[in-house]
């Protein structure tokens, strides 16, 4: 199955009352704990969703999910945010240390510190958004580099 950039769509999805995603074929088949994976969860969040089974194959590739239905696009939506933890950097209160350094930033989930263990853990995606991985393998972005206060800016570009 295949939504492309039509919106047409030939299945349903919902939560069972074991809170395990389903998604129901055109044909009727229920597939049972179905896990929604993005192909590009950074770059492109909103493009190419794969829909897998228990066992891993796919059994639903959505193109576009802002043109999903609303019964379809709820449920994925919900069951991808349960599935991704992504804290979003608004400010870099310090950074000490070298290799491993340490990092105590403002989220939009609230202030955290972090280990980060080189800086090939420090990317950047385009011009203007960037990446941090800490020791544990959580992803914190900053969407916007020119969003940041001055001070958290010239932080960051240290490491860029």
């Amino acid at each position: 199955m295949h939504v492309d950039t039509t919106g047409e769509v030939n299945f349903g999805l919902h939560f069972d009352a074991f809170d395990r995603l389903v998604l129901v074929n055109a044909d009727g088949q229920r597939h049972v704990g179905v896990e929604p994976v993005r192909a590009f969860p950074l770059t492109d969040p909103d493009h190419w969703i794969s829909i897998c089974d228990a066992e891993g194959r796919e059994v639903a590739l959505i193109e576009d999910s802002s043109l999903l239905p609303d019964r379809v696009r709820e449920p994925l939506e919900k069951e991808l945010s349960r599935r991704v933890f992504l804290p979003h950097i608004e400010r870099i209160v310090r950074v000490t240390g070298t290799d491993p350094t340490q990092w105590e930033v403002q989220t939009d989930r609230g202030q955290t510190t972090f280990l980060v263990k080189s800086d090939d853990e420090i990317r950047r995606f385009g011009p203007h958004k960037a990446m941090l991985i800490d020791a544990h393998g959580t992803r914190y972005v900053i969407e916007d580099v020119r969003a940041l206060d001055h001070a958290s800016r010239r932080t960051l570009e240290r490491y860029l």
